[in-house]
């Protein structure tokens, strides 16, 4: 892998991370275009994707930098004042409850995760048909979020059910092609969540996800797709530049919009590799 190599896929994880149109099928195919994936040890460049990822990991943590602060020490406070039979505040309940709906919401695809790291990791999840099924699959599911959802509840009004929602929708995210922001802010609207509240949701559950996975798959990452410490330094540190204003578009722009431009987006694409892989000029694998 070579450092402009590096750099581009830094920056198309950080692009398409937060957007609802799947980074790891952006990456897959443009590290298909590159010569970089190697069918036989498709294991290799899902240990890339999930280091490069820490980049946008920390983009979160740093765009949510206050909002974690609050998360950490209301939890802490709260929990520790119903314990002791003391009175608890308003604003330390609120902060305290998203603490425990992010850590609810992190046990579905947590546990399935784990189950299926093999199959995960495997050549499946880097086959052309299965991603753009997941293109095509989300954007119809999403349609019908934003057809039903009612988007009358913002983050003050999150509720365990909610938590649950989302963090089985997040399991689908496993399925590359069908975006963790996308099945997550997918859950959310089914779940009446407005979709900026919805996407703040999506970004904050990823930072337990995103950061166990990348730190599981580092030493693997180290030997893989010929990349070496300095390249995947560049390209996470891309990855993080990128995505923060990632972050920033992607709130500012579900205040007035809804998210079928997206959705346009991912069934062309997911027409595209599928007239591709039908005319024989490209392969599954």
């Amino acid at each position: 892998m070579s450092i402009l190599q590096a750099i581009i896929l830094g920056i198309i994880q950080g692009l398409t991370e937060f957007i609802p149109i799947s980074s790891t099928a952006h990456l897959t195919l443009a590290g298909k275009l590159m010569g970089l994936v190697n069918p036989n040890q498709p294991e290799e460049w899902t240990a890339f994707i999930a280091v490069i990822q820490l980049g946008t990991l920390i983009a979160v943590i740093v765009y949510f930098a206050q909002d974690i602060i609050q998360i950490t020490k209301g939890f802490v406070t709260a929990n520790l004042a119903k314990l002791t039979n003391k009175p608890v505040s308003a604003d330390e309940e609120h902060w305290a409850l998203l603490g425990w709906l992010i850590f609810i919401g992190t046990i579905p695809v947590g546990v399935v995760g784990l189950l299926a790291r093999h199959w995960i990791e495997g050549k499946l999840t880097k086959n052309l048909w299965v991603i753009a099924g997941s293109m095509l699959g989300l954007a119809v599911i999403l349609t019908i979020a934003e057809m039903v959802g009612r988007r009358r509840r913002d983050m003050t009004q999150l509720t365990v059910m909610d938590a649950v929602i989302v963090g089985v929708a997040q399991v689908f995210a496993l399925i590359p092609g069908s975006s963790r922001s996308g099945t997550t802010i997918t859950g959310g609207l089914f779940a009446g969540l407005e979709r900026e509240s919805a996407a703040r949701f999506s970004f904050l559950l990823s930072i337990p996800a995103v950061g166990a996975s990348g730190l599981l798959e580092l030493h693997e990452a180290m030997h893989s797709v010929h990349a070496g410490v300095v390249e995947l330094a560049i390209s996470t540190a891309a990855s993080f530049v990128v995505g923060y204003f990632s972050i920033a578009f992607m709130l500012r722009y579900l205040q007035k919009h809804s998210t079928y431009l997206f959705i346009g987006y991912r069934l062309g694409l997911g027409i595209v590799i599928l007239a591709l892989l039908f005319s024989g000029k490209a392969s599954a694998y």
